[in-house]
């Protein structure tokens, strides 16, 4: 599953990341895994801190450009362009925002997809967590409830 997320964010890298001259060559395949990891540890830290029903919530009705979600995706992704990558700040927001937007609109299209088993919401969460749980009567209950 954390394969397929990489591969997600990696076909929407193009001009944000492979086409971004201050990303030298040698670091945008580690830039993606890091999009990848920022994405994780968000929504990690959502479940952890009580918030998964507000997370079932996100991908059930996605208004992805007001959603704080999204903005603690991206500012996440930022400050790591800016520690890890040297990016000024300014230039590292505006790269996190070319790629991790589009890259949520696609996740929720993928958790979406019956035939998708993987990033089925329920699975997707559940591996988030480490598989410590079976979310999936959970999450069933939360989108009932919604």
């Amino acid at each position: 599953m954390f394969e397929k997320l990489f591969l997600l964010v990696k076909s929407h890298a193009g001009k944000a990341v492979m086409e971004n001259p201050e990303i030298p060559e040698k670091y945008r395949e580690a830039v993606i895994n890091e999009a990848s990891s920022s994405i994780i540890e968000v929504l990690k830290g959502q479940m952890e801190s009580g918030k998964l029903k507000d997370l079932v919530k996100y991908f059930q009705y996605p208004e992805i450009y007001k959603n704080p979600l999204v903005s603690s995706v991206v500012n996440k992704f930022a400050i790591k362009l800016n520690k890890f990558y040297g990016m000024e700040p300014d230039s590292a927001l505006k790269t996190a925002n070319a790629l991790m937007k589009p890259v949520m609109i696609e996740l929720i299209k993928q958790t979406k997809n019956e035939q998708n088993k993987e990033f089925a919401l329920s699975t997707f969460l559940s591996k988030i967590n480490g598989n410590r749980a079976d979310l999936s009567g959970l999450v069933h209950d939360i989108m009932l409830a919604i």
